[in-house]
């Protein structure tokens, strides 16, 4: 069945397409953020503290602007986004505290992967370790040689799977994240 209720043969299963964002994706970007945090975190977190998570989890549209931020679409739709960073900006939007655009140095430090969400709709379909290894490429292309990433409590299995390992537990907004790492 398809997610609207139709029959669909194996063939007919529209393929996630992954592309490069830009600046006329960010409203799209922003909405899907919403609702993926609205959503998806309510599985793992109490109600306060997914309202919590909207204090940071947001559009940088740094990312878009440096062209390290993907988009993932099925039949059209926006399914996912997420992206990596060569600046040191750890995670958090535009309107986010503490946001360093500071270039990283490849060799000693590690680059950032960024704002990773998946429509509801569309999970356990691959489209986050699609986003993962553009990611991960990309930044070894560039030379750096680890990445990093702080992960929500419903993004720490992907990121395990993947080859992260736990560095340390933190919060923010009173929303538990936890630092992971992984040698690329």
């Amino acid at each position: 069945m398809s997610r609207s209720g139709t029959p669909v043969g194996e063939d007919e299963r529209a393929t996630p397409v992954l592309r490069l964002a830009v600046p006329g994706d960010a409203e799209a970007v922003r909405a899907l953020i919403r609702l993926s945090t609205d959503v998806l975190l309510a599985r793992v977190l109490p109600p306060e503290q997914v309202a919590a998570s909207h204090l940071f989890m947001a559009l940088d549209t740094q990312l878009l602007a440096d062209g390290t931020y993907f988009a993932v679409e099925v039949d059209g739709v926006l399914a996912g986004c997420g992206g990596w960073s060569r600046r040191a900006t750890n995670f958090g939007g535009d309107q986010s505290e503490g946001r360093n655009p500071r270039l990283l140095n490849p060799a000693t430090e590690p680059a950032r992967i960024r704002a990773m969400y998946t429509h509801p709709d569309f999970t356990r379909l691959g489209i986050g370790r699609m986003i993962l290894k553009a990611g991960e490429d990309a930044a070894r292309a560039e030379g750096f040689n680890t990445i990093q990433l702080h992960a929500t409590m419903g993004g720490m299995p992907l990121y395990r799977a993947c080859g992260f390992r736990e560095i340390a537990h933190e919060t923010a907004s009173g929303v538990p994240i936890v630092h992971m790492m992984k040698d690329l």
